[in-house]
């Protein structure tokens, strides 16, 4: 649970900085990868690109541009502390009840909510909001709407769905047999 909070609070904190902070907002692009370009990169007022494999920042930020880079950097982040929350629910509801019991299966399956969910969401929000940022700074690239980060994590997502499901089932088969018996 303290793994969480501290997720939690990080997140905030980065977050809140990113989005008060006129510093420099940088985004990288492979879109001139092995181009060669005379006089430069075909990039807007107020950014700098350095390298074909562009590494575009811009000097001062739009608001706009502020909150497209913290859902570039930082959605990944609300993710582990949402899921690390609701793992250590669960394991707080084993510790309680025991392991076979409906409220151990009812927090499995929110996690697995959580995770077969929140993975494609926050991958989304993450390839979008970096789509954006770079079509922002560089509008001849364009906007690659793509998604960005590790979608494996939906098939665990979907085990513990099917692992709660089972559970509460064999909750219900055991109240049974113990009201025959």
């Amino acid at each position: 649970m303290l793994l969480a909070v501290v997720f939690g609070l990080a997140y905030a904190a980065r977050s809140t900085l990113r989005l008060i902070d006129d510093g420099t907002v940088c985004a990288k692009t492979g879109f001139w990868v092995n181009a060669k370009l005379e006089g430069g990169l075909p990039v807007g007022a107020g950014v700098e690109a350095s390298s074909s494999q562009a590494n575009l920042c811009q000097q001062d930020p739009s608001f706009a541009q502020r909150m497209a880079g913290v859902g570039d950097e930082l959605t990944w982040g609300l993710f582990a502390a949402v899921a690390l929350l609701m793992f250590a629910l669960l394991l707080k509801a084993i510790v309680e009840n025991g392991p076979f019991t409906d409220a151990a299966a009812r927090h499995l399956t929110r996690l697995g909510w959580v995770v077969t969910l929140g993975a494609p969401l926050a991958s989304l929000v993450t390839g979008w909001s970096h789509a954006w940022l770079v079509d922002s700074m560089a509008p001849m690239v364009g906007i690659d709407m793509h998604t960005d980060g590790p979608l494996e994590l939906v098939v665990a997502g979907l085990a513990a769905l099917i692992l709660g499901k089972i559970m509460r089932q064999g909750v219900a088969m055991r109240e049974d047999l113990e009201g025959t018996v």
